[in-house]
């Protein structure tokens, strides 16, 4: 689906019912990596998967940041008429979600944060960054593809799913090539989201792998430890993707926080 808003397209899935979810995918993504939630977690929650600006079905154009990607997102919130929703954001998604509770907190229902930080970059993370985006300009997305293929998931899905593997490269080398380099200056430009931490006060649940080699579960731990009252899962066998290595595990973790919402 196609929604016209604020001078962009945002491309989006929508499915199920109950309380509106709101699935904002990492980088660079697009809104395919939450196929399996939009099967899976339908019967409790009406999921919205929308691509980002410059991915997927969503216009490339500038500017951007986090602060615009949150903004656009709930430009298609109201559009659609949603008050509050869960936000769950993957990777760059989780920036996302910080940045839409810094600046919209009463659209937020609650937080789902899956492999993500809220510390900004090191300065070692932004020169990684400008080489990417120097890959990605005079190579194209698929040799980003290539360079990030392995960091992106966990040596068992590495080892054991084929099928996983060709299907992230396949998203990634797909990604307008615009749309990664604005995403690569967003997450460089992004500020330090650890003091917002003790601000949130809606329900929340961190998630991640025990095999994520791009965010250390140190980190992770580090920043649910400073959100008062949220929970922490770590999936088995699963890497920076998570909900897409170990869907069925991803899946009834995240039903669970939902049950608990509907009952409050």
């Amino acid at each position: 689906m196609l929604a016209l808003l604020n001078h962009i397209e945002i491309g989006y899935d929508e499915g199920g019912t109950g309380v509106p979810a709101l699935l904002v995918h990492g980088f660079p993504h697009d809104r395919t990596l939450w196929t399996p939630q939009l099967q899976g977690l339908t019967a409790q929650a009406r999921c919205l998967a929308p691509d980002l600006r410059g991915f997927g079905e969503t216009t490339a154009s500038p500017p951007y940041s986090m602060d615009q990607y949150a903004d656009d997102l709930v430009g298609l919130l109201d559009g659609l008429h949603i008050e509050r929703a869960v936000i769950a954001g993957l990777s760059m998604g989780g920036y996302v979600a910080l940045a839409m509770w810094r600046n919209h907190p009463h659209r937020v229902r609650a937080l789902v944060l899956c492999n993500t930080r809220a510390a900004a970059d090191t300065d070692e993370a932004r020169e990684k960054r400008r080489n990417l985006m120097n890959v990605a300009r005079t190579q194209g997305s698929g040799a980003v593809a290539d360079a990030m293929l392995t960091g992106m998931l966990g040596k068992t899905t590495r080892s054991k799913r084929p099928d996983i593997v060709n299907s992230v490269h396949r998203m990634i080398a797909s990604a307008p090539t615009e749309g990664v380099v604005g995403a690569l200056q967003a997450m460089m430009d992004r500020p330090d989201s650890t003091p917002t931490l003790a601000t949130i006060d809606v329900p929340t649940l961190v998630l991640t792998g025990d095999e994520d080699a791009i965010i250390p579960i140190e980190d992770v731990r580090s920043m649910q430890a400073a959100i008062r009252g949220s929970s922490l899962e770590v999936i088995a066998s699963a890497g920076h993707l998570s909900n897409l290595e170990r869907p069925a595990a991803f899946n009834h973790v995240v039903s669970e926080f939902l049950a608990k919402l509907t009952l409050e």
